[in-house]
């Protein structure tokens, strides 16, 4: 049976200060890096996301032309 998350943390609180530390620099690193799948699932969840915020009025579309033309402005 697999550890719960309560478990595995008071585990890895009774590892030494520089075993943390490397652990911790890994688990950053994962999340800063994600493989090729999760980077797939995290833009298609978040496309989903926006498509439902779209399709329940609480966000608009806008046409590329006129988001280029307000970034140049602002670039001025």
């Amino acid at each position: 049976m697999p550890m719960t998350v309560p478990q595995l943390e008071t585990e890895l609180f009774n590892l030494d200060l520089n075993t943390r530390a490397h652990l911790a620099e890994k688990l950053i690193l994962s999340i800063d890096a994600p493989s090729e799948e999760e980077n797939l699932k995290l833009w298609v969840d978040e496309a989903e996301r926006r498509l439902a915020d779209l399709r329940a009025g609480n966000a608009r579309e806008y046409p590329a032309n006129e988001v280029f033309q307000s970034l140049r402005a602002a670039l001025k």
